[in-house]
């Protein structure tokens, strides 16, 4: 049976949960995951550890946030004004918002609001988290 290796596509399930047990994502239920060892696709250690595998074989991994999602970084919290916001917006705590910034689409999570001031937070909801995944190689849709 032939191992997963660089340059093939691939279809993996796979749950992903922090250190508390919480799943964040999972492909269970739903179709697997498809991507091309290599293309960047994916996180790199999540894309590392499939390489070797063989269909059906199972894998356990951790990757360290700065190998996933990046450590949380406070420069990344900023207050705006509220008449910044766009007219009729009413910003609630725990709500996502979208917006652009020169670097394109950045999703800010709402901390903090009150008459005068919102609190942003444009960290990645995972950064500064430990991941942790089981994989398994459901199927090499493409051999390189």
């Amino acid at each position: 049976m032939t191992a997963a290796k660089q340059g093939d596509t691939v279809r993996v399930h796979y749950t992903g949960t922090l250190d508390d047990g919480t799943v964040f994502d999972t492909s269970i239920g739903r179709d697997p995951l498809e991507f091309t060892i290599g293309s960047l696709e994916v996180l790199p250690g999540f894309e590392a550890a499939v390489v070797g595998l063989k269909v059906g074989e199972k894998k356990t991994l951790s990757i360290a946030p700065e190998d996933a999602y990046g450590v949380w970084r406070r420069e990344k919290v900023f207050t705006l004004g509220r008449e910044r916001l766009p007219e009729g917006m009413d910003p609630k705590p725990g709500m996502v918002l979208e917006g652009r910034t020169s670097a394109g689409a950045v999703s800010f999570l709402v901390l903090e609001v009150n008459d005068r001031e919102i609190t942003l937070d444009a960290n990645h909801p995972l950064a500064g988290k430990q991941l942790h995944f089981e994989i398994e190689l459901v199927e090499i849709v493409r051999s390189a």
